[in-house]
């Protein structure tokens, strides 16, 4: 098997390439639900055009020309630029709808794998909205702190923006959930987990495997982000003789 080193860990992936699919010309929107952002894939020329990649491309060159969308835009590379997240979901959309990779296994099986070594300390927050109660929840973190949280079209909270780490209702807010479904993570991690949330509400049918994925993800990311430690500064010397006398 061979493992793609990325953001300082060594990730595995599948050495088998599965055929490029070519038959979708389905409308597939990319809608960041945080944000409320369409970004719409009419069709799979949309997708190619997101890659950089040509529609006889072989299977290899998508992956490839994947990968380096990934890089380009990963938040640990691109941690000031704004649009990253809706970027990078686009093309974790476009990959899933040329391939045969279902979005499970592109997270799981690709190189997006921001768990084993945190980019930086955790201050993102993410529900899973699998478990959040809503609106029946006794210590809503929405009437906690609105600023951060509101209520989603399904009736779950939802984080409407980030930034708020060291905002003290936010703190109560995750403290205080009774089902344990908020967390602090770093922003890769909340991509990768927003996607795969996004891919368990959206299947009509049984996604225990994702949902499996998704909790073993949130407690990796929630036992390395307690040992994350932020790097050291230098201590500035000076190179020139200083004559005391």
């Amino acid at each position: 098997m061979e493992r793609l080193s990325m953001c300082g860990c060594v990730v595995p992936f599948r050495k088998a390439v599965k055929t490029v699919n070519h038959r979708h010309n389905f409308n597939f929107t990319v809608k960041n639900s945080r944000t409320g952002e369409d970004a719409p894939l009419s069709s799979s020329s949309s997708a190619y055009s997101i890659l950089g990649v040509h529609p006889t491309c072989s299977a290899a060159e998508l992956k490839a020309a994947f990968r380096a969308k990934v890089k380009q835009f990963h938040p640990d590379v691109n941690r000031n630029a704004k649009g990253s997240d809706t970027m990078i979901r686009r093309v974790i959309q476009a990959y899933e709808m040329l391939s045969n990779f279902s979005r499970s296994e592109i997270i799981e099986g690709e190189c997006l794998d921001p768990f084993d070594n945190p980019e930086c300390e955790a201050f993102d927050v993410f529900v899973n909205e699998a478990l959040c109660a809503g609106k029946g929840c006794p210590y809503s973190c929405v009437q906690r702190a609105p600023h951060a949280f509101t209520y989603a079209s399904t009736g779950t909270a939802r984080v409407t923006s980030q930034g708020h780490g060291e905002d003290y209702q936010v703190q109560l807010a995750v403290g205080q959930c009774p089902r344990s479904c908020i967390h602090y993570v770093t922003p890769s991690q909340r991509i990768v987990l927003e996607e795969l949330l996004d891919s368990i509400l959206s299947q009509p049918y049984d996604s225990s495997a994702e949902a499996d994925l998704l909790y073993s993800l949130i407690v990796k990311a929630r036992f390395e982000n307690n040992r994350y430690q932020k790097p050291k500064k230098q201590p500035k010397a000076s190179t020139q003789h200083v004559d005391w006398f």
